[in-house]
């Protein structure tokens, strides 16, 4: 049990849950049956609660007294939780970012689809316009995925990994699996760049992401599962100091940067573009919107308050990256082709960057005003990942069935869309549901968290 004591406060109400505002002019931890009183600076108070209370503590056990100006709050400390990732299921910044990310995907699938049809130039510019726009979404995801998982793991390390990864490996290895046989088996028609034909080739297809056109992102994304332990490290090293947060992210920066030089010099329309065409899923061509996810977290309030005051001139900025952007991948002439837009040019890390921040700023907004959406996001994210590996295989289905239609695109773009995001989490959800009951009838008890 801990008690958190404090003078001159309010209170104000998220989900109905009271919480603290933290306007006061002193602060006093103690544990329970120490007599010993410590004062916190300001600062360090607010960065401590954001990193140590508030993840960990479980609201539906909360106790709430009163007693004349002093109001006393026990909160009821559990252990690291994989479960609490939010009030009361309301999604954080990490939620947001995977919700975004995983219904853009989609939408670019849906494109990439439709794109290989014979299409006129100016449904050609439509799609490629929205395309562009929404080239951020594997960036986002990563970025989410770290951010949610470095504040749900607030104190984790090495003797947390073996709980974590085996966690992991029942929500996000095994459907990862078993749905790639299923694009091997029953649609092998969507492999890429080439076809098994023997044993050894259809597991280099299997591991590779070749499978069919999204899984190299699963592919890439499972390695910075594997990795989070770096991750914990340099968040317990930053530990919410600003200046070390800025060497962090500007090395990453750089890096990232000098990374995808080499891409655009030696890949992008160059000599290796072939031989290194996996340059897309290794880690380190994310790496700094992981970092990034992570610094987020650990200098919570400082950031967040930053992008508050500062949302008019991050939409400014978008805009600007937007349009070059977009400028640079038209200026390939026609046909309009995809290949032009990817993740890997210099451009295109400030670009998913600063539509990062909106999309947290925009988060930071939801959960200001407490909107009645907040759970909804929070369980699309949780089950974005599953409904990611599977929404190509509905795609694909719903592709030919529409195309006897004769729809015009205005109707057939969005219709498609609607159809994979529905489809491909009706069946996330009803996978998950069917696999807890056959556990139920087996008599499997194993506890794995689904989030």
């Amino acid at each position: 049990m801990i008690t958190v004591f404090r003078l001159k406060s309010t209170f104000f109400k998220i989900d109905t849950v009271q919480l603290l505002k933290f306007n006061f002019f002193s602060f006093f931890l103690t544990k329970s049956g120490s007599k010993k009183w410590h004062k916190i600076p300001s600062y360090q108070r607010f960065c401590w609660f954001h990193r140590q209370i508030l993840p960990t503590v479980n609201f539906a056990e909360r106790q709430v007294s009163f007693s004349g100006t002093l109001k006393k709050i026990h909160l009821r400390k559990r252990g690291t939780n994989l479960q609490q990732l939010g009030f009361n299921g309301a999604a954080d910044i990490g939620d947001f970012a995977k919700m975004f990310a995983v219904t853009t995907v989609m939408t670019q699938s849906v494109i990439s689809f439709l794109m290989t049809e014979s299409l006129p130039v100016g449904q050609q510019f439509f799609l490629g316009g929205i395309y562009e726009t929404i080239k951020f979404s594997a960036s986002t995801f990563i970025f989410g995925i770290l951010f949610s998982t470095i504040r749900t793991h607030p104190n984790a390390g090495w003797k947390n990994y073996p709980r974590f990864i085996r966690n992991r490996w029942h929500l996000l290895f095994v459907p990862s699996i078993l749905w790639t046989a299923v694009y091997l088996l029953l649609v092998p028609q969507l492999q890429q760049h080439r076809h098994y034909h023997n044993l050894a080739t259809f597991c280099w297809q299997f591991l590779n992401g070749n499978a069919a056109p999204h899984l190299w992102y699963n592919v890439m994304m499972l390695q910075f599962i594997i990795l989070m332990p770096f991750f914990w490290t340099l968040a317990r090293w930053i530990n919410g100091q600003g200046r070390r947060a800025l060497i962090a992210g500007g090395l990453a920066l750089g890096f990232e940067f000098i990374w995808n030089c080499v891409y655009a010099c030696q890949v992008f329309h160059g000599p290796e573009a072939r031989a290194w065409y996996m340059f897309d899923r290794v880690f380190p061509s994310f790496i700094v919107f992981a970092v990034c996810g992570t610094i987020l977290w650990q200098c919570y309030p400082n950031i967040t308050e930053f992008m508050r005051r500062h949302w008019l001139t991050q939409v400014l900025v978008w805009l600007i990256l937007l349009y070059y952007v977009t400028l640079n991948f038209f200026g390939y002439g026609l046909p309009v082709r995809l290949t032009n837009a990817p993740y890997y040019l210099p451009s295109m890390i400030f670009y998913n960057l600063a539509t990062i921040g909106l999309i947290a700023t925009f988060a930071l907004y939801m959960q200001k005003f407490r909107n009645q959406w907040l759970p909804l996001i929070h369980w699309i994210a949780l089950y974005a990942h599953r409904a990611y590996l599977s929404h190509v295989f509905w795609l694909y289905w719903c592709w030919h069935l529409t195309a006897s239609w004769h729809l015009p695109l205005v109707i057939r773009f969005p219709l498609l869309i609607f159809l994979t995001i529905v489809l491909a989490f009706c069946s996330a959800y009803s996978f998950h549901q069917i696999w807890v009951k056959i556990k139920d009838l087996l008599g499997i008890h194993r506890h794995i968290t689904n989030g």
